[in-house]
């Protein structure tokens, strides 16, 4: 199993989750979360007077998927998420050890 953490555009939530869905991923965890990469945050103008603004909103996205389910996950998030812009994100991967649904005491692939 694979935890897949996505950190992505708001605004690109929807299409993300829809591509998701087609691949037939049932669940997910969706923060609002700010941070900044690269892009060193941005500057904006608010009545005359110019502010920095250190951190940008983003959105991060948890999910885990069997082990041959994550490369087809995240080429879907890639796809649905790049706008060619600077700040579209970035995925990580890590390996889950152990999964267990707490209502009824599934583990691993079956608590998926």
């Amino acid at each position: 199993m694979k935890l897949v953490t996505a950190i992505i555009k708001p605004f690109k939530l929807d299409e993300v989750r829809g591509a998701l869905t087609v691949l037939g991923v049932q669940g997910m965890t969706v923060t609002e979360i700010n941070g900044f990469g690269r892009q060193k945050g941005h500057t904006e103008i608010y009545r005359g007077a110019e502010n920095a603004v250190n951190f940008v909103q983003k959105v991060r996205i948890d999910l885990v998927v069997t082990s041959e389910q994550a490369d087809r996950v995240i080429a879907a998030i890639q796809n649905a998420a790049r706008t060619g812009e600077v700040g579209d994100g970035k995925i990580f991967v890590s390996p889950v050890e152990r999964a267990v649904r707490i209502r009824t005491g599934e583990t691993d692939e079956a608590a998926v």
